[in-house]
C-alpha cells in the first residue's frame, strides 16, 4: 500500500520526507527506484529527503519527544514555504525498540503529535513492524492513532483516544507504578485483553493485524 502512496505523491508533484532505519537507507532508496522513482533527480531537486534516525529521533543519542515536535512543525512548514502542494512524511519506528534514553517517551510522544498534525494536510504515516513490538504496546500506539491500516485497509480508528484524555491516563500510569507490582500486572493484562478481542473479532470479519507495510 505504501508504494503507491509515495509513488502517487512524486507523480503529484509532493515532497517526500521519510525517517529510515540508517542500516537499511541504500535498501530503501533501492525500493523507491523499484517503484518508478528517480531517485537521485528527487533528493538533487529536494523533493526526496531522506533521514536516519540519528538525523530525527535519536539526534545526540538519545530521544528528545520535544525536539522531535519540533522538527515536525518544521519540515511540515519548510516544504509549504517551498511550494509543495504536500509533505508526505513517512517514520519507520522500530529506532524505539533500541536501548537508549528517551525512548519509553514513545506513546506520549505520538500522542502530543494529534496536537501538531491536524494543523496541515499533510499526510503523516508511522509504520511498526508488529512482529516485534510487545502487544500491549501496539495496543497504546493504535490508540493514539486516529486512522489506521489494518490488514492492508485504511480505515478509522475505534480505539483512538483524544490527546488530552490519554495524556491523563498516561499521568495516572506513573502513579500506578508507586502501587504493588501485581497490581501494575492487573492493567496491562487488561489492555492485553482488549487486544486480542479486537485481533481476534478482525480476523473473524476476515482482516488481520500485519506490519502496515513499507518501502
Amino acid at each position: 500500500m505504501l508504494h503507491s502512496f509515495i509513488k502517487d505523491g512524486f507523480d503529484r508533484g509532493d515532497k517526500a520526507f521519510h525517517l529510515v532505519n540508517p542500516e537499511l537507507r541504500e535498501e530503501h532508496l533501492k525500493r523507491l527506484a523499484r517503484a518508478g522513482i528517480n531517485v537521485q533527480n528527487a533528493m538533487d531537486t529536494g523533493q526526496l529527503e531522506v533521514r536516519p534516525w540519528q538525523d530525527a529521533y535519536l539526534h545526540g543519542d538519545h530521544f528528545d519527544q520535544n525536539a522531535m515536535l519540533a522538527l515536525i512543525e518544521e519540515v511540515l512548514q519548510s516544504a509549504d514555504t517551498a511550494g509543495y502542494p504536500l509533505t508526505r512524511l513517512v517514520a519507520h519506528m522500530e529506532w524505539a525498540l533500541l536501548d537508549k534514553p528517551g525512548v519509553d517517551n514513545l506513546v506520549e510522544y505520538e500522542t502530543r503529535l494529534n496536537y501538531v498534525l491536524p494543523k496541515y494536510d499533510d499526510p503523516v504515516i508511522c509504520t511498526y513492524d508488529l512482529s516485534k513490538f510487545p502487544a500491549s504496546m501496539v495496543m497504546d500506539i493504535m490508540r493514539t492513532h486516529p486512522v489506521v491500516i489494518i490488514g492492508g485497509i485504511l480505515q478509522e480508528n475505534p480505539f483512538f483516544v483524544p490527546p488530552d484524555q490519554f495524556l491523563l491516563e498516561l499521568r495516572e500510569r506513573r502513579s500506578v507504578r508507586k502501587v504493588p507490582a501485581w497490581r501494575t500486572k492487573c492493567l496491562q493484562n487488561r489492555i492485553l485483553r482488549v487486544w486480542r478481542c479486537e485481533r481476534q473479532r478482525l480476523r473473524a470479519a476476515g482482516q488481520h493485524f500485519g506490519n502496515p507495510g513499507g518501502v
